[in-house]
């Protein structure tokens, strides 16, 4: 089996840029055009302007906040990959892990965060010795998407 979350990061590109012509706009047509008369409504421009920037600030963070990841996995092949890296408004480092399925022994779902931050650690066997690899944070992936994950690596954990 073989699938990424790509069109879940695509989405959120969109609205991040979405949200930035938004705010651009705003600014634009308030400070620098004087095109809206305020109070609208009983709002004063500062409060919505503080109303306007708090909301694209959590929009803009999240995503680094809740560490979501663009999440290649494979295990088609000799091996099990995954591969990931930042997907919000600052790209990190392109990460990947690569497991011999003969050497998987098993992985552990942690959540942090109440339940927002989800990742998952793997182990593999390194002679005879058990060694485990950074968590692989998956909070972007969908429920169905990290069931998929975790049958798939199922097939492959070693019993003991």
């Amino acid at each position: 089996m073989t699938f990424d979350n790509g069109r879940t990061i695509i989405k959120l590109r969109i609205r991040l840029f979405i949200a930035t012509v938004i705010m651009t706009a705003y600014i634009f047509v308030v400070y620098f055009g004087k095109l809206l008369r305020f109070p609208i409504f009983g709002i004063q421009e500062y409060h919505a302007t503080l109303v306007l920037v708090g909301a694209y600030i959590i929009l803009t963070f999240l995503p680094v906040i809740l560490k979501y990841k663009y999440i290649y996995f494979s295990d088609d092949g000799q091996k099990i990959i995954f591969r990931y890296y930042s997907a919000g408004f600052l790209s990190g480092q392109k990460n990947s892990v690569e497991i011999p399925k003969s050497e998987f022994l098993g992985y552990k779902l942690l959540k942090k965060f109440p339940g927002l931050i989800k990742s998952i650690q793997l182990y593999r066997l390194m002679g005879n010795k058990k060694a485990s690899y950074p968590p692989v944070y998956i909070s972007s992936l969908t429920k169905s998407e990290i069931n998929k994950i975790r049958a798939a690596l199922d097939k492959y954990v070693k019993q003991n």
